[in-house]
């Protein structure tokens, strides 16, 4: 940026290649298609024929790139962004994406071919493909994604907001916006998004879901379908670092498209003792939690308007009525359409009912905890909020009694010095009525 106006010799110039695949290919021509047309865009912009037909995109890529160093008497410097769009806009038809992973190859390939033409590369994207499927050829790639050294470089930081925009920032609410825009995390000190900042401040202060709103994320949604996604376990996902290092087309995980995409942050790094690390993943901010939330609440109930079943939740938890919420609950499954549980891709009712429940929670932008780990099992689902704890159990077609599970395995204990109100809650769930069949609750 600016502080390195007067730290760089800028009367060196360097040819510059541009590719950015922002548009969408749904088929192979035109992918094909768009490659073609990125490579003329630059011979016209650098000044450069290629005699080599754009139907030949490595043999054209790479005459680019020799040429524009012969004719600039400069390495080049090449510039791609969204490396891996036409692969990801494709990810639910398996066979196009594999279409779409050998064009790019071929032509990052050329990248490794040409290097002695080459100043530098520098590539962006989305997710992070295996090397030996996308970049098989370009084996010197340097990944900077987790290194610390370069944490912040796609974020604004605290003392960024504090100082550049301090005079924009004024009279704002500087711990809401921390709590709205805050925490994605590179192994570094967690950054703001700068798109949400500049915006809220366009707007004058109004917290909105500025980045989420430029993108549904259409193609995690599909994921969740097909893979059965247990969605609380969105809520404390405890990975190791090759899984959220890379992945490949046939062997898709939700996990680590959430992560490289933004969804999920890293929250904590522990070092493993036979090497390696774990990291704990949650979602970054009260953006991602509510905005990609009421998404899933809409593929798994078809409903578009929950305002309504938003706020009674909201109340309900706020104001410790375990009866309300149960009354909340009742009216929202009650509302849900037949056939979603028919069709529903979550493997049996309870995965599907917690899902539920989960995602209208989660989307209040509550600090959730799901599957959390006790010296006697795990409990469903702990939310924290204000002076509430509350610990909830689900069971389905009273395959055990879900209070009486959380007292016999003393759930609670861990939080019994904490100096909040302790509310125990078990919900039945019923298949054959689709509906919450008894809800119990006790308060500690």
């Amino acid at each position: 940026g600016l502080a390195a106006l007067d730290r760089w010799d800028w009367t060196t110039k360097y040819p510059v290649i541009k590719i950015s695949f922002a548009g969408v290919a749904r088929t192979v021509a035109d992918m094909k298609q768009d490659v073609e047309n990125i490579l003329k865009s630059n011979q016209k912009r650098l000044g450069i024929q290629c005699e080599r037909a754009e139907e030949d995109i490595s043999g054209c890529f790479h005459e680019l790139i020799e040429k524009s160093f012969e004719k600039y008497q400069q390495k080049v410097v090449i510039l791609v962004d969204e490396y891996d769009k036409l692969i990801l806009d494709n990810l639910d038809q398996v066979e196009m994406a594999k279409e779409a992973r050998e064009i790019l190859k071929n032509l990052y390939t050329t990248i490794k071919d040409s290097d002695e033409f080459i100043k530098f590369a520098f590539l962006t994207g989305v997710s992070k493909f295996a090397k030996v499927s996308i970049f098989s050829g370009l084996n010197n790639l340097k990944d900077i994604t987790l290194d610390k050294r370069y944490s912040t470089i796609c974020g604004y930081t605290q003392n960024d907001l504090e100082t550049v925009f301090s005079k924009h920032l004024q009279n704002a609410d500087m711990g809401k916006v921390r709590e709205w825009y805050n925490g994605f995390n590179f192994l570094g000190e967690p950054v703001y998004n700068p798109f949400d900042i500049l915006l809220f401040i366009d707007h004058e202060f109004e917290f909105r879901s500025y980045w989420f709103a430029t993108g549904t994320p259409t193609f995690l949604i599909k994921l969740i379908q097909q893979q059965n996604y247990y969605i609380p376990n969105l809520a404390d996902l405890r990975v190791n670092s090759s899984l959220i290092d890379s992945f490949d087309i046939e062997n898709i995980k939700l996990e680590p498209i959430l992560f490289q995409a933004g969804y999920l942050s890293i929250k904590d790094v522990n070092e493993l003792e036979f090497g390696g690390y774990e990291y704990l993943l949650g979602t970054p901010n009260k953006e991602i939690a509510i905005s990609f939330n009421d998404v899933i609440i809409q593929y798994l109930t078809d409903e578009t308007q929950f305002t309504q079943t938003k706020s009674s939740l909201y109340t309900a938890l706020n104001t410790g009525d375990p009866d309300k919420l149960a009354q909340t609950l009742t009216s929202l499954f009650a509302s849900i359409p037949y056939n979603n549980y028919v069709n529903n891709t979550i493997s049996d009712y309870e995965g599907y009912f917690a899902s539920v429940v989960y995602a209208y929670l989660a989307s209040l932008g509550l600090d959730i905890i799901g599957e959390e780990v006790t010296n006697k099992g795990r409990i469903d689902l702990t939310i924290k909020m204000g002076e509430n704890i509350y610990i909830l159990e689900f069971k389905v077609d009273d395959s055990g009694n879900a209070l009486e599970q959380i007292k016999e395995k003393n759930y609670q204990q861990k939080y019994l010095n904490t100096g909040k109100t302790i509310y125990l809650i078990g919900i039945d769930f019923s298949s054959e009525e689709k509906n919450v069949s008894k809800l119990e609750w006790e308060r500690i």
